[in-house]
């Protein structure tokens, strides 16, 4: 038996780990915890009282530069909820004008987008496209997932059911029934249809916008502005690089040929 025979025995015996380790990777891919995330979400949303509250999910919107996503838009005649979803786990560290915010899981530390500016956009693109005021929008953060708010948080980003209390706390009527309607029409006139195209043409901006945001003056982990500095001691004494103003608090270094965080 030469080693192709053993090595096709082996796998006789093992086929069915395949498709198994797949759907595990499915499973703890950010993707599948992003969808996952906006249903669990929906599925509270669409609690809300179907004679005061409409649901529109899973949203993209023309913007100036692009397109911009919405993971869940809430007309209602008490003002427009705009929610963004995040599935994490972990200790979440933030506040509202930071523009990073922090994960910890064990010793492991990691940055992400205040998801309240990244909101902002959702509601400035919607203020524009329904000449709508601004006081009528209201920007709502929802964090599905074992995490754990380590520092006070607005009263606008909550855990899953703490949305509904945060949405149904307006009760004060400020559209008439024909604006409602009105409303509800105009979002899903002027939303883009969805399809692989769509999808698309909306991953290319966002990576246009990571790859803009890398290029820039801006530290990769904690947003901060990154400054000139040159090596004092060893093999580089001499040889410039930018490092993060926050030093020591932060310590990432961008090279002039590579970047280091």
């Amino acid at each position: 038996m030469n080693i192709f025979e053993v090595f096709f025995n082996a796998l006789e015996q093992v086929w069915y780990l395949v498709p198994l380790l797949l759907i595990v990777s499915v499973f703890k891919s950010r993707w599948f915890k992003g969808v996952f995330g906006e249903f669990l979400v929906n599925r509270l949303l669409s609690k809300l009282p179907e004679s005061d509250y409409t649901l529109i999910k899973d949203v993209t919107l023309p913007t100036s530069d692009g397109t911009t996503q919405v993971d869940h838009i809430v007309v209602s005649r008490f003002g427009i909820f705009v929610v963004e979803t995040k599935n994490m786990k972990g200790w979440i560290f933030g506040s509202a004008h930071q523009k990073q915010w922090t994960q910890k899981i064990y010793r492991h530390s990691s940055k992400f987008q205040n998801p309240l500016h990244q909101n902002y956009k959702h509601i400035k693109t919607l203020e524009t496209l329904l000449g709508c005021s601004e006081e009528h929008l209201h920007s709502v953060i929802v964090f599905i997932g074992d995490s754990t708010f380590k520092t006070e948080m607005p009263p606008n980003v909550t855990y899953a059911r703490g949305c509904i209390q945060y949405i149904q706390q307006f009760n004060e009527v400020v559209f008439s029934d024909n604006d409602y309607a009105g409303l509800i029409e105009l979002i899903n006139q002027i939303k883009l249809k969805r399809g692989v195209i769509t999808d698309l043409k909306h991953r290319k901006h966002v990576k246009e916008i990571v790859e803009s945001k890398a290029s820039s003056n801006q530290c990769p982990r904690c947003g901060s502005e990154m400054v000139l500095r040159e090596t004092k001691r060893g093999e580089n004494i001499g040889k410039q690089f930018w490092g993060c103003s926050s030093f020591p608090k932060c310590r990432a270094v961008k090279h002039f040929n590579k970047q280091t965080v």
